[in-house]
């Protein structure tokens, strides 16, 4: 089996904090994680439910199986667990521009290094829709 990744990390992290779980059907749990599995099956103490149409009601202890969650909200403080930080020589070092090897990353580089066209060449840079960086490279008709 592979590396466990980090939302179930930080659910592991999140064991004795107070967090919120909506449920697909609408309804909301807020209490304290004591215990949470791999798969996010999730035991919870001194919950406060909020019902669909917004009726609220206190249980004690629940259960709740993972495959009926929506979403987790968890504390703010988390942001900081050690899942976060980066470790080893390199912790300091952003990725920058250049370290995907995707299609417009390999474009800029050979346009850096004058390739792809006469020397009348000129590279613009512009943005997708979706905030991703294009390299176009417009060459001169002679």
């Amino acid at each position: 089996m592979g590396t466990i990744g980090i939302p179930v990390k930080l659910i592991h992290e999140a064991v004795g904090h107070v967090i919120t779980v909506e449920l697909k059907g609408g309804a909301s749990y807020r209490g304290t994680l004591y215990d949470a599995e791999d798969n996010f099956n999730i035991a919870m103490k001194d919950i406060t439910v909020t019902a669909p149409d917004g009726k609220q009601s206190h249980l004690e202890n629940v259960y709740i199986r993972g495959n009926m969650l929506r979403f987790i909200i968890v504390p703010d403080m988390l942001q900081q667990a050690p899942m976060f930080k980066r470790i080893g020589p390199n912790a300091m070092k952003g990725r920058g521009i250049g370290s995907a090897r995707g299609r417009a990353t390999i474009l800029r580089a050979q346009a850096r290094r004058g390739r792809g066209g006469s020397s009348s060449s000129s590279g613009a840079f512009f943005t997708h829709p979706n905030n991703q960086a294009f390299l176009t490279c417009q060459q001169a008709i002679e």
